[in-house]
């Protein structure tokens, strides 16, 4: 467990504060009207169908993105096709990272008898069944993860599966009702200690307290009418900011907080640099008659490429023959960057240890990120996941010992 976390304690600490300073509807103007709301609290459900009767607004804007929207409206389901579908895209990780939030959503609302988001399906229909506008006004749930994935440095990606993996839960017991708290889908754990991942909180709240304001405020600037916005309390102070800057909302700058960010071109450098100096090392040894080094050269690329993706595919639980695949498939996946020994580990995980229909089920509602490793659905994206992980890991540190075994030769 790493340093950082008497977590929720500090959660409680600042939501307190937040909700002790402010109230949970803020009157902006006489045309927009703002709650604050838990997405776990039944008290918050309460609320929202009693503004919406009261306020009778024109339109009604709630913190949801197209993907959550379809998530709390339509039923979900994930079959053979769908993780085939995650495995070959090189989706697992952030699957896993989703799941992991979500999974810490639910729990946390288990307590309160109401599912993660009930009061925004709550305003959703209540609107629909007034015949009322509903707008959606949060950024993309996949856009904003990649956003804080590819802006973390590798110590705060780290510490956040430490935190969503391996924390310890036994916390103490907290009403939810009693303390309003934002347990938003993607910032609910940031939110509790920033430190723990800086430029993850960056991404996950104040981005997005932008990009919601940006949104009411574009909505205003085309229809006309009173606007309910329901939004999670621990955005509201960041969004009334927004809302009140008097230079408006550039319409670049919404474009600019769903742009992906720019990857770095190392990691792909390396894992290309280090086949071809393999390769060209192999070459030269070959041509200056060092077969003995060349023998040596081979063993340390297969032995640590094979046994790294096999201990990843295996801390992931895999079926022995997921192992053994991933561990084969290594040091040949690693001279060519554009396939991953994680991929066929968890195609031969799929295969030999089939998820169920229960499986399935189970999966989208996990209520800890530690039964993933208890699900079969879990089970083959760990497996991806972990074994490409590992893979990586072996090329890096057979590549490192290829050159210097190079060097001692010179």
């Amino acid at each position: 467990m790493s340093e950082s976390i008497p977590i929720y304690s500090q959660l409680w600490t600042e939501l307190g504060e937040i909700m002790t300073n402010s109230s949970n509807v803020i009157d902006f103007d006489e045309g927009l009207r703002i709650i604050g709301t838990a997405h776990v609290s039944s008290k918050s459900v309460e609320l929202v169908k009693e503004q919406i009767s009261q306020y009778s607004p024109d339109i009604v804007a709630v913190e949801l993105c197209e993907s959550r929207m379809a998530s709390l409206t339509e039923p979900e389901s994930i079959d053979s096709e769908d993780l085939l579908k995650i495995i070959n895209e090189g989706k697992s990780a952030m699957i896993i990272l989703q799941t992991a939030l979500a999974a810490e959503q639910r729990r946390m609302g288990v307590s309160t008898g109401e599912k993660p988001g009930a009061e925004l399906l709550a305003a959703v229909l209540e609107a629909r069944e007034a015949e009322i506008p509903v707008e959606l006004v949060d950024r993309d749930v996949v856009s904003t993860l990649r956003r804080a994935w590819g802006k973390m440095s590798i110590r705060e990606k780290w510490r956040v599966l430490d935190t969503l993996l391996w924390a310890d839960e036994e916390d103490e017991e907290i009403d939810l009702d009693e303390v309003l708290e934002d347990t938003d889908l993607l910032s609910n754990l940031m939110e509790e200690a920033r430190s723990v991942a800086p430029r993850a909180g960056e991404v996950l709240i104040d981005e997005r307290d932008e990009y919601i304001a940006g949104r009411i405020k574009q909505i205003r600037e085309r229809k006309e009418g009173r606007i309910l916005a329901i939004v999670g309390a621990g955005h509201i102070k960041g969004i009334v900011q927004h809302l009140s800057d008097s230079e408006g909302f550039v319409g670049k700058r919404m474009e600019e907080l769903t742009e992906k960010p720019r990857k770095s071109i190392w990691p792909r450098a390396i894992m290309w640099g280090i086949p071809l100096v393999l390769v060209a090392a192999c070459l030269w040894m070959v041509q200056n008659g060092h077969f003995g080094e060349l023998r040596e050269t081979a063993e340390t690329w297969l032995i640590l490429n094979a046994a790294l993706a096999g201990i990843g595919v295996a801390i992931a639980r895999g079926h022995p023959l997921s192992v053994i695949v991933g561990a084969i498939a290594s040091p040949i996946t690693s001279l060519n960057p554009t396939v991953a020994a994680g991929w066929f580990a968890g195609y031969t995980q799929l295969k030999v240890a089939s998820p169920t229909g229960k499986d399935a089920s189970d999966f989208l509602a996990l209520d800890s990120a530690s039964l993933l490793w208890k699900n079969r659905v879990g089970k083959v994206l760990l497996v991806t996941a972990l074994g490409n992980i590992g893979s990586s890991l072996g090329a890096i540190i057979a590549g490192g010992a290829v050159v210097g075994g190079l060097l001692g030769i010179f």
